[in-house]
C-alpha cells in the first residue's frame, strides 16, 4: 500500500482494538474515558480514509494518521474502534469511544446533535465510471434509466435522493461499504458511481486503475471530529492539538502524501 510514510505513525497505530470498548464508558478522571488513550470510533472500509492495511488488521489510511498524531500531541495514545456506519454516531452517544474521526460531514442535522471540531479536510461529490463504458451520462442529474451505486447514509446518499425527489429516475443501489460500490461497477453490475471525491481520487490514481471520474462537484463539505453533545472539554483539547497540526506542517504532508494534492488547506479558510 502507499502508506509508508509517517513510520512512526504507523507503529503507533499497531495498538488497535479491533472489538468494541465494550460496555461503554464515562470520562472520569481526565478527558478521556480510558487514561491515558484517546478512543477513536471509525468505519475502517473507506479508502483512502481509513481501512485496513494488506495483512487486514493494521487500519491505515489519512483519519488513522491523524487520528495518532492527534493523540501524541494530546500525551495520549490512540486506540480505534471499528464500528460499522449506521450505528457509528449512537456509539459515541453511549460513550464506547470519546470522538468519531471517520471521514464524518460536517451538516446542520448533525451539527444540532453533537459537538464538532473545527474541519480539517475538504470534500466534494464526484460520479465514476468505468473506463470506455458506454455510459453518456457526465453528472448526477443525467442518470434516469442507470443503475447508481453509493454508499448508505451518507452525504452521497442525501445527494442522490434530493436528485430521486427532483425527478431523476436512476435504480438506487445502496451498500454498507463504498469499496462494495468500486466492486460492483468493475464487474458491470451497476452503470455508476456517486462518492466523495476524496475517495474517487484514490480508486483513479494507480496507472492501471479501470475507473474514470466524469463529472466532480464544488468542494462544499468539509469533514470534522465528531463528539457527544456537551463534550466541550475534549472539543477544545481536539481543536487544539488540531491547529497545532495545521501550523507544523503535519497535515498538510498527509494531504500531500496520500492524496498527492492540498486537499486540507480549503477547509481552514
Amino acid at each position: 500500500m502507499k502508506f509508508r510514510k509517517f513510520a512512526a505513525l504507523v507503529a503507533a497505530a499497531l495498538a488497535f482494538v479491533s472489538a468494541v470498548h465494550a460496555g461503554g464508558g464515562k470520562q472520569q478522571g481526565g478527558l478521556t474515558i480510558e487514561n491515558g488513550t484517546l478512543t477513536v470510533g471509525m468505519e475502517i472500509g473507506y479508502p483512502p480514509m481509513e481501512y485496513y492495511d494488506a495483512d487486514g488488521k493494521t487500519p491505515t489510511g489519512f483519519d488513522v494518521f491523524m487520528a495518532t498524531a492527534l493523540a501524541e500531541k494530546m500525551g495520549l495514545k490512540a486506540k480505534f474502534v471499528d464500528t460499522a456506519w449506521d450505528g457509528i454516531f449512537a456509539g459515541v452517544d453511549t460513550g464506547k469511544y470519546d470522538c468519531i474521526i471517520s471521514a464524518v460531514t460536517v451538516t446542520p442535522e448533525r451539527q444540532a446533535v453533537h459537538n464538532f471540531t473545527r474541519p480539517y479536510i475538504a470534500n466534494a461529490q464526484a460520479m465514476v465510471l468505468l473506463k470506455g463504458s458506454q455510459v453518456r451520462a457526465r453528472s448526477p442529474e443525467d442518470t434516469s434509466g442507470l443503475g447508481v451505486a453509493y454508499q448508505a447514509e451518507t452525504t452521497s446518499d442525501i445527494y442522490m435522493a434530493k436528485l430521486a425527489d427532483q425527478g431523476v429516475n436512476f435504480t438506487p443501489y445502496e451498500y454498507d461499504k463504498v469499496m462494495n460500490c468500486f466492486d460492483e461497477l468493475r464487474l458491470g453490475r451497476v452503470d455508476v458511481i456517486v462518492c466523495d471525491s476524496l475517495v474517487a481520487v484514490d480508486y483513479i490514481a494507480p496507472a492501471d486503475s479501470p475507473f474514470e471520474i466524469v463529472w466532480q462537484g464544488p468542494a462544499e463539505e468539509v469533514f470534522a471530529i465528531c463528539l457527544k453533545k456537551g463534550n466541550d472539554e475534549l472539543t477544545a483539547a481536539l481543536d487544539k492539538a488540531l491547529n497545532e497540526l495545521f501550523a507544523d506542517g503535519t497535515i498538510l504532508k498527509l494531504s500531500q502524501d496520500i492524496f498527492k494534492i492540498d486537499m486540507v488547506s480549503a477547509a481552514r479558510r
